[in-house]
Formats: C-alpha cells, structure tokens, sequence
C-alpha cells in the first residue's frame, strides 16, 4: 500500500461523517495528536504496538467502519512502513561497517600531485636548458666542416725568435811565480801586467777571452770552473783564445817564442 492511503481513507470517512477530530477524541479518548499522526501516518509519533491497533479498532466503530477491513489496510500500511524502515537501518549499518576515508589520503594525493608537477616543470627547464646550449655549440662546430681541417697556427717568423741568452764565460786567473799576463775580453784588453804568486783574479767575457803569458808554465787558467790548458810550454810564452767550445774539452795554446 502506497504511503498515504490508509491515512486519507481514515480522514475521508471522518469528513464524509462531518465528525470533527474533537468528538472522535471525547468518544474514544485518543489524543488529538495520536489522531492526527495517524491521518498522516506519521508513525514515528504513534506509541506503537497494540496501542496502534487499539486506535484504529475504536475509531472505526465509532465512524460504522468494518472494523477488521480497516484494521487489514492499516497492517499493510504500518508494515509497509516498517518493512522501509528496516532497509534504511540495514543499509546504515552497511555503510556504518566502511570505514570512512582518511583525512589524511586526499592530502597525500594534493601532495603527490603538486610534486609530479613539480618534476614535470623541472625537466622541460632542464631539457630547455640543454637545447639551448646546444643550438649555441652548433655555430661553432659548423664553422668547420667535416672533411677539413682546422686552420693551423701560423708559424713564427725565425725574425722574430729571441735567441736563448747564452750564459757569460768566467776566466780565473792565477799564478806560481811572477810573470806578466796580458789578457783580451772579447777583443777589449782588461788586463795588462804582471802577477805575483798566490794572486788570483777573475774577468768576464761574452764570446771569448785572448790570454798572453811571459812564463806559460806559472799560469793556471780556469774558464768557468774547468781547468784549460797552458798558453805554451813551461817557461816560455804563449798565448792561448778560449770560448765555450774549450769547455769541456783539452785544447793546446798557440805557443809564442
């Protein structure tokens, strides 16, 4: 039975007997609003049970209703209404027995969102980055193309080579007995006169040095720490032209009578 039908019929048979809800209620002492919750079938404010029955019964023998008939349409309709009240509770308890969701899941997908956005902003800079750099470096590979070679440095002009600064000659000079010496530097006389014993000097040449000694034998001649050979034999004079190629090596001097 639809919802409404028994409280409109119940109201319907009152109103077709011009019987106020007053008088039903001084003849069968129901309250009003027992009478009125059952006219709109508003059960939930109904006591319920045989109390409801008990209602129905007394007011349809007070308007000459079947009293059975009426008390069957008010069966179907209660139940009804039960029968509906307990599909809500059972499915109450259904959704009562899911668990709710977190509040902590729908921040977690926020953040696992924003985060993958993130990277995906962080990546197309970082790939932007690289093509960039490379349409840079590709002007200056161009520059060159694959089957030449890279234009070589010129050579430098043997003009304008500095020659390596060559080191200067040092000649020690030194005596065992008096004698004149005589000695050139690089064509230039810086010394001219005789040397006791034991006296020892030293010159300074770039190129080259031109000994004379009155007694070759006396001399001792050192060109930069190397011991060079007499200017003449022992006794008699000599004179002797020392370079760098006399270092390291065993020369004879020129003897002079």
């Amino acid at each position: 039975m639809a919802r409404g039908t028994f409280g409109e019929r119940l109201k319907r048979e009152r109103e077709l007997r011009e019987v106020p809800p007053e008088e039903i209620t001084l003849a069968t002492r129901i309250g009003p609003r027992f009478l009125e919750a059952l006219e709109n079938e508003d059960w939930d404010k109904l006591p319920g049970g045989v109390f409801n029955r008990g209602f129905v019964r007394s007011i349809a023998r007070y308007l000459g209703l079947d009293e059975e008939a009426f008390l069957a349409e008010y069966d179907l309709a209660y139940n009804a209404h039960a029968q509906l009240l307990e599909q809500k509770h059972a499915a109450q308890k259904i959704e009562n027995r899911i668990p709710p969701t977190p509040l902590w899941m729908p921040i977690v997908f926020v953040v696992g969102a924003l985060l993958i956005l993130a990277g995906l902003i962080y990546g197309g800079v970082h790939a932007w980055h690289r093509f960039m750099k490379h349409q840079a470096a590709s002007p200056a590979s161009s520059a060159v193309s694959p089957g030449s070679s890279a234009p070589s440095a010129p050579l430098p002009n043997p003009s304008q080579l500095t020659a390596t600064p060559q080191m200067a000659l040092d000649l020690s000079v030194s005596t065992s007995a008096e004698t004149r010496v005589t000695i050139q530097a690089d064509g230039v006389t810086v010394f001219d006169s005789a040397l006791d014993p034991g006296e020892n000097h030293h010159f300074t040449a770039n190129s080259e040095f031109v000994v004379t000694t009155g007694d070759s034998g006396a001399v001792l001649l050192e060109l930069n720490g190397e011991a060079m050979p007499p200017a003449g034999a022992p006794g008699r004079s000599g004179t002797i032209t020392l370079t760098r190629s006399n270092l390291r090596q065993a020369s004879g001097g020129n003897s002079q009578p």
